[in-house]
């Protein structure tokens, strides 16, 4: 067989990892199918007060099954919790209007920096720092990893960080890199801050709330867990860095940053830009509004709305502080919109598989049974259990507060049943929730990130899978720590 047919034949054979849009449909099909073969059930209910505010959460010991077909009591309507065609072809639509605040903070997002990105002032004022830094440019991977870590362990970043790629991809390419590096900057160093979360009352503080820990008893913990996760994985990063910037034709993006490089106007001149007084001031404007934002997220329970209500009016005043006229910011906020509707989307569509799940009652029957692996396990490997068990249920809740409040009432108690400190079911939650967020194609904010940096699934898993394997391990030893460590 000559070498030609042999190469043609390897292309054949070699597997493709589907769309994003191709896997997050199948998952749909997938659980809509599982509702007519797994038992329908729930949990009884009821809302308690923690530190992100008032929760719905589970009853433990209240998990009774649902007839699949039920009368309900107050219409005499027929209910059918069997999910069909027809809620598999809506499952899309109702994942958008279930996912409409992250749907629209992303748009607006889009929008907003789009504006900014016009006035060219945070690609001038990164040109800046990369001068004063000259041959050490590499230092700004642990520079700016350290310091999204440091929001992901505090106020739980997430949502936050999608506007800075579209500020590190042209500049990282500019100075030798990858995109694939400046994925890692934005979204890998918040996402280990998520794991090893300290104070984050959307991960630690809700489930310890609901548990009834108060304190953050074992604060220390968490702290020592945030400076190992941080440190392996700048050096991590920092080794990928070194190894593209030496070879650039070893990067897994490389074919694709070509038509990057167009798109987001890369060159060799990217880090040679004049800062003029105008872009300064915006570059003022926006770390004034990140200061605000963080602010509001630290100490007035912000969300959604109030973010996406900075991020507009930072967009707005960036364009007239950068000098562009009324028509300019308009066009360019409609350009951003589009450049972040297929990330919006990816995010509505994913929530769909929940939408399904949920619509056939499965979710609670899959926590109970596991539950009851659980308890019937040795306390000695029960923690290992518990970390799969919930890094199993991320993919059906990716949210860390809807987690908490499905799981910490179920697994708190039954922790402290098997003689282990019940913190290692908080500890348990907040390393195997966020771990799995890093290659979930259900992850809201992985799958846009990955969307808006033009990065497939298959590039990303094939990047991480090391480090991944390393933060499920880390985490394994932390949750085992966790439990043994007296009350």
């Amino acid at each position: 067989m000559s070498g030609s047919k042999k190469n043609k034949m390897k292309k054949r054979l070699r597997f493709r990892l589907p769309h994003v849009y191709t896997i997050a449909f199948l998952l749909i099909v997938f659980f809509a199918a599982l509702t007519w073969v797994v038992p329908s059930g729930q949990f009884d209910r009821k809302m308690i007060s923690t530190a992100a505010g008032e929760r719905e959460v589970a009853v433990a010991g209240t998990y009774h099954e649902v007839d699949k077909l039920e009368t309900d009591a107050s219409s005499g309507e027929t209910v059918d919790y069997r999910q069909g065609v027809p809620a598999i072809l809506q499952a899309p639509t109702k994942g958008i209007q279930a996912a409409a605040d992250v749907v629209a903070f992303v748009l607006l997002i889009g929008g907003s920096f789009a504006v900014i990105a016009k006035t060219n002032a945070l690609n001038a004022g990164m040109s800046r720092v990369v001068k004063k830094l000259k041959n050490r440019d590499v230092l700004i991977v642990p520079i700016m990893m350290t310091l999204f870590s440091i929001c992901g362990t505090t106020f739980g970043m997430s949502e936050e960080a999608l506007p800075f790629y579209a500020v590190f991809i042209p500049v990282m390419m500019g100075l030798g890199y990858d995109s694939m590096t400046a994925f890692i900057i934005c979204f890998l160093a918040p996402n280990i801050g998520y794991a090893a979360s300290t104070i984050d009352p959307f991960n630690v503080l809700i489930s310890q709330g609901i548990i009834g820990i108060e304190g953050n008893p074992q604060l220390w913990l968490r702290f020592i867990a945030w400076l190992v996760m941080t440190g392996a994985g700048i050096a991590w990063a920092m080794r990928y860095a070194h190894r593209v910037k030496a070879a650039p034709a070893t990067s897994i993006t490389y074919e694709d940053d070509k038509d990057k490089r167009v798109e987001f106007a890369v060159s060799d001149s990217s880090i040679e830009q004049e800062f003029t007084l105008r872009q300064k001031l915006v570059v003022i404007e926006f770390v004034m509004g990140m200061g605000v934002i963080v602010w509001g997220l630290v100490t007035q329970g912000w969300y959604m709305d109030q973010i996406s209500m900075v991020f507009t009016g930072m967009g707005l005043f960036a364009g007239v502080l950068g000098g562009l006229d009324q028509e300019t910011i308009a066009d360019e906020f409609v350009k951003g919109i589009s450049d972040f509707a297929y990330a919006a989307c990816i995010i509505g569509i994913a929530r769909g598989i929940l939408v399904v799940a949920e619509s056939g009652l499965i979710i609670d029957t899959i926590l109970n049974s596991l539950a009851g692996v659980l308890s019937g396990a040795p306390a000695a490997v029960y923690t290992t259990f518990m970390y799969i068990v919930l890094g199993l249920l991320s993919f059906l809740v990716p949210s860390s507060s809807g987690l908490a409040a499905l799981t910490m009432p179920v697994m708190g108690p039954l922790t402290e049943l098997v003689g282990l400190n019940p913190e290692s079911a908080v500890t348990a939650l907040q390393f195997a929730n966020q771990t799995i967020n890093t290659i979930s194609p259900v992850a809201g904010m992985t799958v846009a990130g990955l969307a808006v940096c033009r990065i497939s699934f298959a590039q990303w898993w094939k990047t991480i899978w090391k480090f991944f394997l390393f933060m499920v391990a880390t985490g394994i030893v932390l949750t085992a720590v966790s439990g043994v460590l007296p009350n």
